[in-house]
């Protein structure tokens, strides 16, 4: 227990001396009562996948705990318009206790909490994506025996007014440092606040995104996050956009999740590394290696890739990312080690020699086994994702391939060990499925494949008809090619998107 209090930059977990997941009413009002807390903000997500947010002065210790305990009234039908009929809009919102978090921009000391769905029966709301979720997780411990723990690697430009000294050079910024990187200190700062209100921060650093155009300056960046419980996975990426979004506005600049800024420039993706746990040990690896139990997950994947864009590549712009030679995946396939690929399996810590003792005669060979920190990642979502759908589309995807007979035929037909851009390569890679290239294609693929989605009652059928209505409504079948050159007409679009998710 000491070791998840030590050191956390959460004050709420410092003061109340236990983990999140353990935090109860009573702890909350304890918290308030003790730190001058004022207000309380409840925070949940809509349709369009940003956070909403309700504000309470908190009145007396009643009126506190009647909200804690209650929750409150909104209207559902604002929030999902394709889902909620007017007639019979009201939803409760009732909040859950482990994601409190201090609000890090409140002109006064507040206290925010995401929030749960209810119908009028005091049921999950069906359509609710968090809940879809909740559900997606639950079908795969029963079905399977196995846990899910996933995390994000969250991508962003800040867009800001062009800075004459040390310029960065053109598509050379990954892992830049000062001064050829401008906004380093916005994206520590961004760490800092998102550990802060409960986030689990892996690492943090510049990407391979940095141009110039025109009077502005255009600098990728990346905060990665440590792999966690399915559905903190989720809470965490969303309160990580709502972070960035409000530091550079205090800034000053724009921060932007979009898939693509313009051609010939690295887009933002939103890579998802996932593990499957059986208990406390991780199911990917076995005898030092990727285990069948992974190869049967990653099939699921590969199986299923085709209609996950529908849920995490949700616009027009996002099919401007998926194209050779950009950072993106454009063939369905996977490999290790391989940045060509849709699912990577990244490099695992499973030598035999030890690296730390090496670099560091004086040191003693570490008692703690890094192999199971193996990860498979997907890489084709980007910022536009409904985050709560997405992961729980690939919960759907990893159940599917343990429950698939030809699973391990599918991973081992699907594997690659090259550059699958190259030309040299393409008489072993042209067998290969590829991703769809508009909105329109990954409409198209979630209709044929959405059987499998609502398998076990997960995804509502109500949810895979709003989603195919919504992409079809953007008549972009030709876009990519029709507007291929044109950059007015792209930089039009990307404006248009530029907010998205």
């Amino acid at each position: 227990m000491k070791d998840i209090i030590a050191l956390n930059p959460n004050p709420l977990i410092r003061f109340l001396e236990k983990p999140s997941k353990d935090f109860t009413k009573h702890d909350l009002i304890r918290f308030i009562e003790s730190n001058g807390i004022e207000m309380v903000n409840f925070r949940y997500a809509g349709a369009d996948g940003r956070l909403k947010t309700l504000n309470f002065i908190i009145n007396n210790r009643r009126h506190l705990d009647s909200l804690l305990s209650a929750g409150e009234r909104v209207d559902g039908s604002s929030l999902f318009p394709h889902y909620v009929e007017a007639g019979s809009s009201d939803l409760y919102v009732i909040p859950r206790y482990r994601t409190a978090f201090v609000n890090p921009f409140s002109a006064v000391p507040t206290l925010d909490i995401l929030c749960s769905y209810y119908d009028k029966d005091g049921l999950p709301f069906a359509n609710s994506p968090e809940y879809i979720l909740r559900k997606a997780h639950q079908a795969l411990k029963d079905r399977t025996g196995m846990s899910f723990e996933v995390m994000g690697e969250l991508e962003y430009y800040i867009i800001s007014d062009k800075k004459l000294l040390f310029e960065g050079l053109d598509q050379r910024g990954y892992h830049e440092s000062t001064p050829f990187i401008k906004w380093a200190d916005l994206r520590t700062e961004a760490m800092h606040a998102i550990a802060k209100c409960g986030g689990n921060i892996k690492y943090g650093h510049s990407e391979v995104g940095n141009f110039s155009e025109g009077v502005f300056a255009f600098e990728q960046n990346e905060i990665e996050f440590i792999p966690v419980p399915l559905e903190e996975a989720a809470d965490q990426l969303m309160i990580a956009k709502w972070v960035l979004r409000s530091l550079a506005h205090k800034a000053g600049v724009t921060a932007t999740f979009a898939p693509k800024i313009t051609t010939g420039k690295a887009g933002s993706g939103l890579h998802i590394h996932t593990k499957l746990k059986k208990g406390d040990q991780n199911a990917m690896v076995d005898n030092g290696g990727l285990s069948d139990t992974a190869k049967k997950a990653i099939a699921g994947y590969v199986d299923l890739a085709q209609s996950l864009t529908a849920f995490g590549n949700t616009i027009p712009t996002s099919y401007f990312r998926l194209v050779p030679h950009q950072e993106a995946p454009t063939n369905i396939c996977w490999g290790d080690r391989n940045r060509s690929v849709l699912v990577r399996v990244p490099l695992g810590w499973n030598s035999k020699n030890c690296m730390i003792s090496d670099c560091n005669p004086a040191e003693k060979e570490p008692d703690q086994d890094f192999r199971r920190r193996q990860t498979v990642e997907f890489r084709c979502p980007d910022g536009s994702a409904d985050i709560y759908l997405l992961l729980a589309g690939l919960t759907v995807a990893a159940r599917h391939g343990l429950e698939m007979k030809n699973a391990l035929s599918v991973a081992k037909e699907t594997y690659v060990d090259v550059n699958v851009f190259e030309e040299k390569h393409k008489s072993r890679t042209h067998h290969l499925k590829q991703l769809p290239d508009s909105c329109w294609h990954s409409a198209d693929c979630l209709e044929k494949q959405r059987a499998v989605y609502e398998k076990y009652n997960i995804f509502p059928h109500q949810i895979i008809d709003g989603i195919i209505k919504k992409l079809r409504s953007y008549n972009d079948e030709q876009l990519r090619t029709s507007i291929k050159d044109n950059e007015k007409e792209i930089l039009k679009l990307v404006n248009q998107y530029l907010h998205c998710g």
